[in-house]
Parts: C-alpha cells; sequence; structure tokens
C-alpha cells in the first residue's frame, strides 16, 4: 500500500549542553573523551540550566515540573511546521499519533495533549516503541487500508529525555538532548515524497538492555547496545541499498542519531561518503524517536526529485526498522 510524506517539521528548546557545561559538572569528563566516545558537541535541553548544575537532576520526579516546555508545546510548535510546509491546515487533519521514549505522562496520552494544543477535536493515541516510535507508527500505517483512514494524519514525536538523565553518570550526560519532529503523511492523497519498503523487527529478549523508568533515570549497557545499533542499522541499509540504489538518482542515508562514532561506523560498511549522510547529533544529541526525522526536516529544502532517503532506526525493546523516502515531482 502507498503512503506519502506531505510535510516535516522539528523543534528544539533554546538551552544548550555544551562539552564545557559537562566538564564544569566535574563528573570525569572532557571535551577529548566525549569526542573520542561519541562525538557530540552540544545538547538542547528543556531544563534549565541552573537546574541541572544545582541539582544533577537527581531527583528525576520533579524534572517535569522545572522543565520549560512540555510535550503538547514542542508537539504543537513542530507540528505547525509541518503544517505549513504541507500547505495544509489544522483543520485537514484527521488523526493524530504520538510517540515517545518518555510521555510526559502515563496518562493522558502525549497525542491527546498535542492535538489539544493545536485545538484539534480528532481520534488522537500513542503508539511507543522508544527511539523507533517515528518509524512504527509509519510500519502501522502501511499496513491499515486507506479507506479507514482520513486524507491526512499528523504523527509528532516528542522527546525530552534530558529530564530523565542522571546529571552525575557522565555516561548518560553526555549522550541525551530533546527535540521533537512531526510528518503529515498520507495513504491516500499523493505527493513528491514517497515512503517505500516500510520494515519493523524486534527481539523482546533483549528488553532489559535499555531503559527508561517511570520515576528514575535512564539506563543501557552500553556496549552491548552499541553493537546492536551497528549491526542492525548496516544490516537494514544493506536491503535497502539492495532494493532501492539507483545509478540514477542519489542515494542518502540518514541513520538514529544516537552517537556519531556509530554512524559512522556503519557509513564505513555500507560505503555511504560523507555527502550522502546526514546527521544532527553533533549539535543536539541524541533526540530519541525525534532524531532521523528531524534531520531530514531540518535539510527540507536541499531535496530534490533525484534524492532517495535511506531511514534507519534503532532502540530499546530491542527493536529496528527502516524505509526510504523517495523524492519526486509534485503530482
Amino acid at each position: 500500500m502507498s503512503l506519502y510524506l506531505h510535510g516535516l517539521g522539528h523543534f528544539h528548546p533554546e538551552n544548550e549542553i555544551t562539552n564545557k557545561f559537562l566538564t564544569d559538572l566535574d563528573i570525569g569528563t572532557n571535551q577529548e573523551w566525549i569526542e573520542e566516545r561519541v562525538g557530540i558537541d552540544v545538547r538542547r535541553t528543556v531544563l534549565p540550566l541552573d537546574y541541572i548544575r544545582e541539582t544533577r537532576n537527581l531527583d528525576p520526579t520533579v524534572a517535569l515540573e522545572a522543565a520549560l516546555y512540555t510535550h503538547a508545546e514542542t508537539g504543537r510548535r513542530a507540528a505547525e511546521m509541518a503544517l505549513r510546509r504541507a500547505g495544509l491546515a489544522r483543520g485537514d487533519i484527521g488523526m493524530l499519533i504520538a510517540g515517545s521514549c518518555s510521555p510526559d505522562m502515563m496518562s493522558p496520552a502525549d497525542a491527546c495533549t498535542i492535538a489539544a494544543a493545536l485545538e484539534m477535536e480528532v481520534p488522537s493515541f500513542d503508539v511507543n516503541s522508544a527511539c523507533t516510535s517515528f518509524h512504527v507508527a509509519l510500519y502501522m500505517l502501511s499496513m491499515m487500508r486507506p479507506e479507514a483512514l482520513p486524507d491526512y494524519i499528523l504523527v509528532v514525536t516528542a522527546e525530552s529525555l534530558t529530564t530523565a538523565v542522571d546529571y552525575s553518570d557522565r555516561s548518560a550526560a553526555v549522550l541525551w538532548g530533546d527535540g521533537t519532529s512531526a510528518a503529515v503523511v498520507s495513504t491516500r492523497v499523493p505527493s513528491r515524497i514517497e515512503i517505500l519498503g516500510n520494515s519493523l523487527e524486534s527481539s523482546p529478549a533483549g528488553h532489559d538492555k535499555v531503559i527508561v523508568p517511570s520515576f528514575g533515570h535512564f539506563w543501557q549497557e552500553g556496549r552491548t547496545v552499541q553493537m546492536f545499533a551497528i549491526k542492525k542499522t548496516t544490516r537494514i541499509l544493506r536491503r535497502l541499498q539492495k532494493a532501492y540504489a539507483d545509478p540514477d538518482r542519489d542515494f542518502h542515508f540518514v541513520g538514529h542519531q544516537a552517537n556519531l562514532r556509530m554512524l559512522e561506523a556503519v557509513c564505513r560498511q555500507c560505503d555511504i561518503e560523507d555527502d550522502r549522510h546526514h546527521h544532527n547529533v553533533v549539535s543536539f544529541g541524541n533526540t530519541g524517536a525525534a532524531g532521523a526525522p528531524g534531520v531530514i526536516s531540518m535539510n527540507w529544502d536541499r531535496w530534490t526529485d533525484r534524492d532517495d532517503v535511506a531511514v534507519v532506526g534503532v532502540g530499546s525493546g530491542l527493536s529496528w526498522a527502516g524505509h526510504v523516502l523517495r523524492f519526486g515531482e509534485t503530482p
């Protein structure tokens, strides 16, 4: 079944967690240590910097109150950009799906609070699969009957994972940033961007390798997760290359924005040249499910009708997914 992308949007909060900021926290890290391991320079956060400096976020139960933005607000901002780019109004949307590694609340769903912020009265629900939430929403839609869906659907992935970081733990503090992405998609109305080759796989046996507790700090089995991410991303990217790479078109890669070193390893194994590899992890950190769509959104004006963009995600669960965005002429 055909699935089309009509518009993408993104939002990042203004507060920056630089490597110097982390060094000044005196948690056993510095520019060289961070650069060698993850290649990240800056991360954005919804938290006040003084709050992180003074509390290290050791009690994450109060982080939501300290945050400068809710998912409703960041979701609204990203969605409004996506709607503008799609040339649509709020009233054209018939359904809203959201997903996040760490929703603002257990209930109601992020989708409902985002829809309320947008003043939309449409079916709204969450489909959560941590960092692969954006992929899972598209995968689910690709398997549904077009006649059962509205013309336009809004998919929003809002992430504020810095609220779940222990800023006395250098292995977590260097990774995470906050961001939100939004996409307007349709199974019924063609656009210049077709979403091809949707896939999703999971290995629930690895459910305990990456964890964000309801009232605790992010934790992962670092090396195991790194090797998993490289292996699965490489496998999916090679499959997409085989299926969709065309000598008459330009084939690009956007991976899960976990860290630059992981992405570089994948590019070496799959022969992706630097000018065909697109990322924002260096300047925004790992923004979870918002990462890869955020990269494509930030490059929105550069894509031409020659471009195919392979988008690959990995996440807790464990889960891995991918698809290709094929850019063509406006129908």
